[in-house]
C-alpha cells in the first residue's frame, strides 16, 4: 500500500487518504471514472502534468490497486489504463466531496476577506 507501513495499526481514514495522496492522482482517478484511457489521453487531459509524474502516479495506483494497466500485442504496443473495482469504488466518495465543495463554494464566493 502507497506509504504505508504495519497497515493493520493504522487508522482507516490515513489508509484511504494515502492511497489517493499526490497532486494528480485524484484527478487521474476522475478522469479514469469516465472509462478506459491511454497514456497520451491522461497527459492531453491532464497537462501540464510531465511523463515522469504521470507515470509514478499511474505506477503507484496500480501497485495499490486502482488502475489497471492493459498492455495490448500489438506493434506499436497499445497501453490503456483503466479503473478496478476497487478504483470504481471511490465515486460516491466523490461524488460527496464534489457537493460539498459545490456548497462551500456557494458559501463563500461571496464573501467579502476580513479587514485587518
Amino acid at each position: 500500500m502507497a506509504k504505508l507501513q504495519n497497515i493493520d495499526e493504522k487508522c482507516p481514514m490515513e489508509i484511504g487518504i494515502n492511497m489517493i495522496t499526490g497532486k494528480w492522482k485524484i484527478p487521474i482517478l476522475w478522469h479514469l471514472l469516465r472509462g478506459k484511457s491511454r497514456f497520451n489521453e491522461l497527459q492531453r487531459s491532464l497537462s501540464p502534468i510531465t511523463q515522469k509524474t504521470l507515470t509514478q502516479q499511474l505506477r503507484e495506483m496500480e501497485r495499490d490497486g486502482l488502475i489497471r494497466r492493459h498492455v495490448y500485442a500489438e506493434v506499436p504496443p497499445r497501453v490503456e489504463y483503466s479503473l478496478t473495482p476497487l478504483g470504481e469504488s471511490i465515486l460516491p466518495i466523490f461524488d460527496v466531496l464534489c457537493e460539498w465543495g459545490k456548497e462551500y463554494q456557494k458559501q463563500y464566493s461571496n464573501r467579502k476577506p476580513d479587514a485587518d
